[in-house]
């Protein structure tokens, strides 16, 4: 990601809250993405790492807690199932999720520059939540 702050733009994204994944589709030590914006014209995400089970309090659902090897602020956040996507495997879920996402978000968001889709933010709890998320649970 480049030094600068990425610009903030808004972006409709219907693929992810549609998106029907199991909790154990992932599992501690798998290295996914949460897409978060766009690289000159590609998505782009945190990479991060699996750890444990750990319930996702804005769903009300079980969530997986990840790791973001690069530390800082999010270090350690509460993501649910249907926000990750595989990285290290082939998984089939995964890349027709990556491909719809693309298809989605991509004619939305610049082709040049580094932007943030604005459909996420962090809770008070380091707890990841989308836009569509966000009064499911108090």
């Amino acid at each position: 990601m480049p030094d600068s702050a990425p610009l903030s733009v808004h972006a409709t994204d219907t693929v992810t809250p549609s998106r029907q994944v199991r909790h154990d589709h992932f599992a501690p030590g798998d290295r996914v993405v949460v897409i978060r914006g766009s690289l000159d014209g590609d998505l782009h995400g945190d990479d991060l790492t699996v750890v444990a089970p750990s319930w996702h309090t804005p769903t009300g659902q079980d969530g997986w807690r990840t790791r973001n090897p690069n530390g800082g602020t999010h270090t350690f956040t509460t993501a649910h199932p249907r926000y990750l996507i595989h990285v290290e495997r082939h998984c089939p879920d995964c890349v027709a999720f990556f491909r719809a996402l693309a298809a989605e978000l991509l004619p939305q968001l610049p082709k040049r520059g580094c932007t943030e889709g604005d459909w996420y933010h962090f809770t008070a709890l380091d707890q990841l939540v989308h836009r569509d998320d966000y009064g499911l649970a108090a």
